[in-house]
C-alpha cells in the first residue's frame, strides 16, 4: 500500500487534468461547435406567435438529420483517408457514376434491383482500387491523381448516359412505366423499394414507422390529419397520424457506419496502420505497415461510402443524373476538417466527423427555416465555421501538447 502511494504521488509523474484531456480529443472542437450552432439556430428561428422554435419542429429535424446523414456517410470515407494522409476527389463523380450503373439497368434492361445493387457496389470497390494502385505505383499526389478521376469518371458517366437515353443527361424511374404491369410512377417506385436489398436504401429506418406512431399515441409526436393513399381503393383518404412518417433509412446508415468506423479506427490494427501510413509512411513501413495495402483499401472504403450515397439518393427521388454529386468531395473534406482531421494526415476522428457533418446540415438547413436569413449566408456561415474549426483545433493541439 505505501509503494502504491508513493507511485501516486510521484512527483516524476506529472498529472494531467480532465480538461487537458478532452482538449486533447480532435473531436473536442466539433462537438463544441455542434451544440454552438444548434443553440444559436433555436434562438433564431424562435416564433414568439407560437412561443416554438421552427428548427426545432419535427418535420425540420428531420430534414437537416437527413442532410447530415447523407454528407456525413460520405464524410467518414474521407476523414479514414485524409488520417492515412491522402484525397479523394473524385468522390462527386464516382456518386453520379454509380447512380447511372444501379438504375439504368433496372429501367432499360429489366434487372432486379438487387442485381444491379451488387453490380454497382462491386463496380464502387474497382474505381476505388484503380485510384489507390494508381496513386501507389506513380507516386503522384493523390490530389493529381483523383482530380484527374473526377472529370474522367464524369465524362464517360455523360457520354454512357447520353448513349443509353438518345442524348439525355438523366435515367428516370418513369420509363418503367409499361413494363411488367407498371402503369403509373408510383407503382414503379414500389416496385422497386418492394426488392429486398433495395429496401436496406429507401424510405425509412426498419421498425421506426412502428415507433413515430407509438411516440404519436403518447404525445411526444404531433398529431395532424394527413391523406394516404388507401391501398385497397387507389384512392387518398384522410387519416390522423404523427406529422411524420418515420426516420430516413440514410439517418440509420450513417450511425452504423461512424460507429463502425471508430471501433475500425480505434480498437482494431488496421486503425494504428492508418494512423502511422499517414503520420509518417516510410517510418511505418519500415515497421512492417504494408502502406501501399492500407491506402488502397481507404480508396475504397471511399468509393463505397460514395456508392452507398448514391444508392441512398436514386432510390429516394428515382432518378439518376449525371451532375450528380457535384462538389460532393469539397464538403466531405470540409466534414472531416471541422471534425478535427488534420490535412497532413495522421490525426483525426471520425467521431469529430460525426458532429463536423451535423454542423454542415444545421447550417444548411438553418439558413432555409430562418425566414429573415437569406439563403445565401450559408456559404458564409460555412466558410467562417471551417475557418473557425480549424483555428481552434490548432489551439486545443496546441494546448494538449503542452499538457504532455
Amino acid at each position: 500500500m505505501a509503494l502504491k502511494t508513493a507511485v501516486s504521488q510521484d512527483e516524476r509523474v506529472r498529472q494531467i487534468s480532465w480538461f487537458n484531456r478532452l482538449l486533447s480529443r480532435p473531436e473536442f472542437g466539433a462537438l463544441a461547435g455542434a451544440i454552438l450552432v444548434f443553440v444559436m439556430f433555436s434562438v433564431f428561428a424562435w416564433d414568439s406567435a407560437s412561443n416554438s422554435s421552427g428548427f426545432l419542429g419535427w418535420r425540420a429535424v428531420i430534414t437537416w438529420l437527413q442532410f447530415s446523414a447523407e454528407i456525413g456517410i460520405i464524410g467518414i470515407g474521407a476523414t479514414l483517408l485524409m488520417i492515412g494522409g491522402e484525397f479523394d476527389l473524385s468522390v462527386g463523380s464516382i456518386i453520379g457514376m454509380t447512380s447511372l450503373i444501379v438504375l439504368a439497368p433496372i429501367v432499360l434492361y429489366g434487372w432486379a434491383p438487387w442485381q444491379a445493387i451488387l453490380l454497382t457496389l462491386a463496380v464502387a470497390v474497382l474505381l476505388g482500387w484503380i485510384n489507390g494502385t494508381l496513386v501507389n505505383s506513380t507516386g503522384l499526389p493523390s490530389f493529381i491523381v483523383t482530380l484527374a478521376f473526377l472529370y474522367i469518371y464524369r465524362g464517360l458517366t455523360l457520354v454512357v448516359t447520353r448513349a443509353l437515353t438518345g442524348g439525355a443527361t438523366r435515367v428516370d424511374i418513369q420509363a418503367l412505366v409499361g413494363q411488367k404491369g407498371i402503369v403509373d410512377v408510383p407503382q414503379a417506385r414500389e416496385f422497386i423499394r418492394s426488392d429486398w436489398l433495395a429496401q436496406m436504401f429507401s424510405g425509412e429506418i426498419w421498425g421506426s414507422p412502428k415507433l413515430v406512431q407509438l411516440l404519436g399515441n403518447i404525445g411526444l409526436i404531433p398529431i395532424t390529419e394527413r391523406r394516404v393513399l388507401d391501398p385497397e381503393t387507389g384512392q387518398r383518404i384522410a387519416q390522423n397520424l404523427p406529422i411524420i412518417d418515420g426516420f430516413p433509412v440514410a439517418l440509420g446508415w450513417w450511425i452504423i457506419l461512424t460507429i463502425v468506423a471508430i471501433i475500425i479506427l480505434q480498437r482494431t490494427q488496421l486503425g494504428n496502420w492508418i494512423f502511422g501510413t499517414g503520420g509518417h509512411a516510410e517510418s511505418a513501413r519500415n515497421m512492417g505497415v504494408p502502406t501501399n495495402r492500407v491506402k488502397v483499401i481507404l480508396f475504397i472504403g471511399t468509393s463505397v461510402f460514395a456508392t452507398i450515397l448514391s444508392l441512398l439518393q436514386v432510390f429516394e427521388t428515382g432518378s439518376s443524373e449525371v451532375l450528380r454529386g457535384q462538389l460532393k468531395e469539397f464538403e466531405a473534406i470540409i466534414v472531416a476538417v471541422i471534425g478535427g482531421t488534420l490535412l497532413t494526415g495522421g490525426y483525426g476522428s471520425v467521431a469529430g466527423a460525426f458532429w463536423g457533418a451535423l454542423i454542415y446540415g444545421m447550417i444548411a438547413r438553418g439558413t432555409e427555416i430562418v425566414r429573415w436569413m437569406p439563403n445565401d449566408w450559408f456559404r458564409i456561415f460555412l466558410g467562417v465555421g471551417l475557418l473557425a474549426a480549424v483555428l481552434f483545433n490548432t489551439y486545443i493541439r496546441k494546448r494538449a501538447t503542452e499538457a504532455k
